[in-house]
């Protein structure tokens, strides 16, 4: 009974002297002082804290019994033959049942609660974008501006770096709901943004999605997250979350190279595919989605 206030105690006094980074259990993409990266994050951050805080709760009391029953009905000096046995008792048994129980259902709760919230899609997102994966790059398709950006490879550079002017970049709007629709021309991948704590599978013959704001500018790095071939680790992005001015003046550059129309799946490997055709209709391919909170 003593237990569980000062492990609560306790916890809250470590956590007034924890720094941004440990606050939000050393996940990447939170800054002291500045917006978080997306409007998802601090949901996908408070799960993972609030899972690893009970864990260590569960761990500190099993321990704590452990050490208790090691010490306190240890075998003394001069004792002989075998302790008192006892074949059950109803109580614990019950006890060490439901708790379990809760636990395991209190988790899922959460999981399910937040995991519906991020998956759930805008009615009106002002930035569409279809992401293309293929064997080993990205193709972008911005849908309300009727340009495409056509990426290759990541290209080596100077010892273990990459060229990064050579990686594709994908632009959007700071603070503007934002839907990327996920599709494959190829084999499975996973499209990645690793500040954004967010990961989703880009299988072949359907269509993902996933709605956010991006709530911070910067430039941020993804990569694909499912082992797709020979250069899979080439297989990089950028994320560049910009202003309405900035994002206007990259549409405009992108019109100047002859970039206009989209690409949609005519790039696409297997012509006899469900997905095969023009996506400049419009039509959506019917989804599945696969998502999943990064840890």
């Amino acid at each position: 009974m003593i237990l569980a206030p000062l492990l609560a105690v306790g916890v809250a006094a470590a956590l007034t002297g924890c720094s941004t980074l440990e606050m939000h259990g050393y996940l990447p993409g939170f800054v002291a002082g500045q917006p978080n990266t997306t409007n998802q994050t601090q949901r996908v951050s408070d799960l993972w804290t609030g899972s690893w805080i009970t864990l260590l709760a569960v761990g500190v009391i099993t321990w704590a019994v452990i050490i208790w029953f090691a010490i306190v009905y240890r075998r003394r000096r001069g004792q002989t033959g075998l302790p008192v046995q006892v074949r059950y008792n109803m109580p614990i048994e019950i006890f060490y049942t439901i708790v379990p129980l809760i636990l395991v259902l209190g988790l899922f709760a959460f999981t399910a609660r937040d995991q519906t919230a991020i998956e759930t899609r805008y009615a009106n997102p002002a930035v569409v974008v279809d992401a293309y994966g293929k064997q080993w790059a990205w193709d972008f398709d911005y849908k309300n501006d009727q340009v495409y950006e056509q990426g290759i490879q990541a290209q080596p550079g100077e010892g273990a770096n990459f060229v990064e002017s050579a990686i594709p970049t994908m632009y959007l709007v700071v603070n503007k709901k934002t839907e990327i629709r996920l599709r494959t021309r190829d084999v499975n991948h996973s499209f990645w943004v690793v500040d954004f704590l967010y990961k989703k599978d880009m299988i072949a013959g359907k269509t993902n999605y996933w709605d956010f704001t991006p709530t911070r500018i910067g430039t941020y790095e993804g990569k694909c997250a499912e082992l797709c071939g020979e250069f899979h680790s080439r297989m990089l992005f950028n994320v560049k979350v910009v202003s309405q001015a900035d994002y206007d003046a990259h549409m405009a550059e992108l019109r100047a190279r002859g970039n206009t129309g989209l690409l949609g799946t005519k790039y696409d490997k297997d012509d006899n595919a469900a997905t095969s055709g023009s996506q400049d209709s419009g039509v959506d391919i019917p989804s599945e989605n696969n998502g999943g909170i990064e840890g």
